[in-house]
């Protein structure tokens, strides 16, 4: 674009889109960024007054930094660099958010579970979230009926301690956040409410009703690589 001095401005001859386009061709993006010129051709000629056009181009033809130099970047570049760092600065803001919102909902979460410990762990040493625990347990309602058990419902021989990822959604919640609490090698009663086990739906087939409270003996297997015996 030709060039456009202050002049040509006051005078009209040209207008205030080709004012600015001239100085986006023309000045730094800091020039352009100090002035409000920043962005969208468009957008800025809409947004901006003339006496505002008129300071930029008195300010462009007096100082001898407001020119575009070599090394500045293009305004399509440089645009697309502040775009991507405002997506990337939002979605920041967003996981934090989320995070600060994950950990005041579980810093307030009242914790549906109780346990007594039967029998000590051989280690102070608890599972971590995501590591495969063995256990053996028994399964009983409130009124003692038994549901499940893995040590009752089979032979000595045939008996298999059921193996997973703890903490990861694999069994019930109630499950999952009591078996982080147990020191390997423990055996405990742990007494589970609806919420945290089979709910509002809870499992007919297996002969737990809606809204049953349901208790665990459960007993932590110690891994063979921590060596306890």
């Amino acid at each position: 674009m030709a060039s456009v001095s202050v002049e040509d401005f006051k005078s009209e001859k040209v207008s205030k889109k080709q004012a600015i386009s001239f100085l986006q061709e023309n000045a730094s993006v800091k020039f352009l960024q100090d002035h409000k010129l920043f962005g969208k051709l468009a957008a800025i000629a809409k947004g901006s007054s003339k006496d505002k056009v008129l300071s930029a181009l008195e300010a462009f033809e007096t100082d001898p930094e407001a020119k575009k130099s070599s090394g500045d970047q293009d305004l399509e570049s440089a645009l697309e660099a502040t775009k991507a760092l405002k997506i990337k600065e939002d979605q920041a803001k967003k996981d934090m958010k989320e995070a600060a919102k994950e950990e005041a909902a579980n810093a307030t979460e009242e914790v549906k579970f109780t346990k007594k410990i039967l029998k000590k762990g051989k280690t102070h040493m608890t599972p971590e979230k995501g590591s495969v625990v063995s256990v053996w347990y028994t399964g009983k309602l409130e009124d003692g009926t038994v549901f499940d058990s893995n040590v009752e419902n089979s032979r000595k021989k045939e008996r298999k301690a059921l193996k997973f990822k703890v903490g990861t959604g694999l069994v019930i919640r109630g499950w999952d956040e009591a078996l982080l609490t147990m020191a390997y090698g423990e055996k405990a009663e742990i007494t589970i409410d609806p919420e945290w086990a089979y709910g509002r739906k809870g499992m007919p087939e297996a002969g737990i009703q809606p809204n049953s409270t349901l208790i665990f003996e459960v007993e932590l297997e110690v891994p063979v690589n921590i060596g306890v015996q």
